[in-house]
């Protein structure tokens, strides 16, 4: 009698996670505090520098159909590798040869950017697609959470190093380099591109409709097989971009100027690492919490609740002063669990409308959708800044932006599938 293989589905999300924590983790949050003594060393007005993390973010929205299309055309797993190269080349680019602004930008807005788009979000989550549906909320929200573990690491842990070794940004982005080579020899090793890959099935059990929690599956989770065509022409699915954009556009605002920002209100280096870090942490949680939601509540709804959290943030990030630590401690929180559970709500919502089959494209166009519209997000705040010398008018349109996605998502409802014609 043949020995049943235990279902892989749990194990390949341990090593999805893994990826996210190497490969965004790092060059990204780790990259946030590398830049800043980088500053130090390259002289660029404040919108420059955040022009690097407007590329940033672009480039990890704007290559995702291509990177859906490698999925489909070389899988999963050697798109990880294409991911792990491009972080590789721009880590040695601003280690050996940065010594201008514009060295700076086209090593960690272009090259870092596209990296962190094959290596990240689009095969996370396609794989996650793959492998689950009773419990893909939980499953997305774990694969994805990694980044926050490693910027609750790398950034009080690259702060250390940093100034232990005089400021040694160039060495910092050598070590940058070394994790994109070692992720790249994990991903060919433990990423597996479908439970039909190995012989299993979905959930590793199979549609099981008996159970009180595949009802609810059943209720949330489409089972009809979407086209992306037929996707795109349904309201829901515009209506999740625009709640990607309020998802999105504060994030990518807070991870370019938060340090500098506290920085600005008196706070020492060594707090704004640790603000940072609890950011970090308090996206960890959000990610858990949105997926939870996901598994168990409507998609709107959930989404919605989630992005609550970026408006108190605000509130509490514009009372920032160097007399009250805690307020830039819960400020941090409050964004990091916003974003968290606010992105994984925007991959899995996706998943559920529209099925696995479509999900590749459909996530990859909301994703360059959503980085096109957010990417300035990090140049605004930085000319915000140079004109009026301080962040409140960026807050306040982080604000604006967020009420704008709570009201759209209101009525992104579950898509009816178009009628299927009589053959």
């Amino acid at each position: 009698m043949p020995i049943r293989q235990a279902f892989y589905g749990w194990k390949l999300v341990a090593a999805l996670w893994f990826l996210d924590f190497l490969n965004m983790g790092f060059p990204l949050y780790g990259g946030a505090v590398i830049n800043t003594y980088m500053l130090k060393e390259i002289a660029m007005s404040r919108s420059t520098y955040g022009l690097g993390f407007t590329l940033l973010n672009l480039l990890v929205g704007l290559p995702s159909i291509i990177v859906a299309a490698s999925i489909l055309k070389w899988g999963i797993r050697k798109t990880f590798g294409i991911g792990a190269a491009v972080i590789l080349c721009g880590a040695l680019w601003l280690a050996l040869f940065a010594s201008k602004p514009w060295h700076y930008v086209v090593g960690f807005g272009v090259l870092i950017g596209t990296g962190i788009s094959f290596g990240t979000i689009v095969p996370v989550s396609t794989a996650v697609t793959r492998w689950f549906r009773e419990y893909r909320g939980r499953a997305m929200a774990v694969a994805l959470s990694a980044s926050g573990f490693a910027g609750f690491v790398g950034a009080p842990l690259t702060n250390k190093i940093l100034a232990a070794n005089g400021g040694n940004w160039r060495q910092a982005w050598e070590v940058v380099a070394c994790v994109a080579i070692f992720s790249a020899l994990f991903a060919f090793t433990f990423v597996k591109e479908s439970p039909e890959a190995l012989g299993q099935i979905v959930d590793g059990k199979g549609d099981q409709g008996d159970s009180a929690h595949a009802a609810t599956t059943n209720r949330l989770v489409t089972k009809f097989a979407w086209t992306p065509k037929e996707a795109w022409a349904t309201r829901s699915y515009w209506l999740i971009v625009i709640g990607g954009i309020a998802c999105q556009f504060p994030f990518f605002f807070f991870t370019a100027h938060w340090l500098l920002h506290l920085k600005g209100a008196g706070i020492a280096a060594s707090d704004a690492a640790w603000a940072m870090a609890l950011f970090s942490i308090g996206a960890v949680g959000g990610r858990l919490i949105g997926g939870w939601l996901m598994d168990r509540l409507t998609t709107r709804f959930a989404f919605m609740m989630g992005l609550c959290c970026y408006l108190l943030g605000s509130v509490l990030a514009l009372n920032v002063n160097s007399h009250a630590l805690s307020i830039a401690y819960v400020a941090a929180i409050l964004y990091g669990t916003g974003f968290g559970w606010t992105f994984v709500c925007l991959n899995t919502a996706t998943a559920h409308f529209y099925g696995p089959a479509a999900f590749p494209k459909l996530n990859g166009l909301a994703l360059l959708l959503t980085g096109v519209f957010c990417s300035p997000a990090g140049f605004i705040g930085g000319k915000l800044f140079d004109v009026y010398g301080n962040y409140t008018l960026a807050f306040e349109l982080n604000m604006l932006v967020v009420a704008g996605g709570i009201v759209a998502l209101f009525f992104a409802t579950m898509p009816v599938p178009p009628r299927i014609e009589p053959r």
